[in-house]
């Protein structure tokens, strides 16, 4: 147990850098443009989780080695600070407003393909001998990101700027501190982003990190068996993520979101109860309906939702800092907190009734927020919205 709570502390180690990381990359997306952040970004995440697959052993170089291996992991963590803020963003602006839900939705495939894509990697190794796998296996997956860093960068270096950052710069409506603009004009949506972010973030880690951990340790099964169920309902998202997008276009963003968020606090208890059967068909049953619908309903709804909050001049920094800044504590500390609260109490029901309140963060905050499903992301369109009509 101290072992998994110290390697889930080196985990959210990178959540801990991400605020700054939106601060920095958000400023710079509304200053030099959001086609350059999204190339920075990913070279950062891409080169740190390279380099993490070469960190010498402990035997080689003694604490030197998880020193360098935090390290790494705050790189990679600032740079995921404006890394989906940029894709989501880039999508909207280019966007038509009765589809915006739908497409902005799409970066999130991504995530899930990455999911599946490291999941997959992980089964992979976890075949080898326990001596293999401790020795060098478990650097393949991570040396093996290169790949997929060096084709993103490719193509991201071929994007063209946005329309709207465009159209901003033309009529001069950049600003030279967002940060302090964003703060001023818009602190009631940047609270909201901040406490919306707790449910669908804490799910997220909680599916992908404690429960593995809760279904291979507490329970005694093979740990193939729940990273398959990951597995199905990463595939069950690439299609109810975009699919919740395209409702919240038609219902509007805070009923998806806010319902995504409620129904979720509800699953908690039965989430648990279901794995607890050690059944295999009913812990998928779980991870799928958790993560696959009623987190995907959250997530659908989300990428969208920030977007619209905040106009064009500090869209950027809205978003990422509105996303990142809560990321330490419902995203890095959610498995840290889970495992504590299981290891203090010999029972996950302290785990449910944490991830209850956070959903019910996330729904109120949710609720609190404007109806964004008609704005105008343009700099024209925001100045012909902000004056009364006759």
């Amino acid at each position: 147990m101290a072992g998994t709570i110290a390697a889930f502390g080196t985990f959210a180690a990178g959540f801990l850098i991400r605020p700054l990381g939106g601060i920095v990359f958000g400023h710079l997306g509304d200053r030099i443009g959001r086609k350059t952040v999204l190339s920075l970004t990913l070279i950062l995440m891409g080169v740190a989780s390279t380099l993490i697959g070469v960190v010498p052993s402990y035997a080689a170089i003694g604490a030197a080695a998880p020193i360098l291996l935090t390290l790494l992991r705050l790189v990679q963590g600032f740079g995921a600070g404006a890394e989906y803020a940029g894709a989501v963003i880039t999508t909207a602006e280019n966007s038509p407003t009765k589809r915006r839900g739908f497409y902005t939705a799409l970066p999130y495939t991504g995530v899930s393909i990455g999911l599946l894509i490291s999941t997959a990697a992980m089964s992979a190794v976890s075949n080898l001998p326990d001596e293999a796998l401790m020795s060098w296996g478990w650097r393949i997956p991570f040396l093996a990101s290169a790949v997929i860093a060096i084709v993103g960068i490719f193509l991201r270096f071929r994007l063209l700027e946005t329309p709207v950052f465009e159209e901003a710069k033309k009529h001069g409506a950049l600003t030279k501190v967002p940060f302090v603009e964003l703060w001023k004009h818009s602190r009631r949506e940047l609270l909201c982003c901040w406490g919306a972010r707790l449910g669908d973030n804490s799910l997220a880690y909680s599916f992908e990190s404690f429960v593995v951990v809760y279904v291979t340790t507490t329970l005694g099964l093979p740990k193939q068996m729940i990273l398959n169920g990951v597995f199905v309902a990463g595939i069950v998202a690439i299609v109810t993520v975009p699919l919740f997008g395209a409702v919240s276009d038609r219902v509007g963003r805070r009923i998806v979101y806010a319902g995504g968020a409620i129904a979720s606090a509800a699953f908690a208890f039965p989430f648990f109860f279901l794995m607890d059967t050690e059944s295999t068909v009913l812990i998928w049953l779980a991870v799928i309906v958790a993560a696959g619908v009623f987190k995907s309903a959250m997530t659908g709804a989300q990428a969208v939702f920030f977007v619209e909050l905040f106009p064009a001049r500090y869209r950027y920094s809205g978003f990422a800092i509105g996303r990142e800044v809560t990321s330490p504590i419902a995203g890095g500390l959610t498995p840290l907190a889970a495992t504590a609260l299981f290891a203090a109490v010999g029972a996950v029901w302290p785990v449910a009734l944490y991830l209850m309140a956070l959903c019910a963060i996330t729904a109120a905050s949710v609720l609190l927020a404007p109806e964004t499903r008609k704005a105008e992301l343009g700099v024209v369109g925001e100045q012909q919205a902000s004056v009364p009509q006759s």
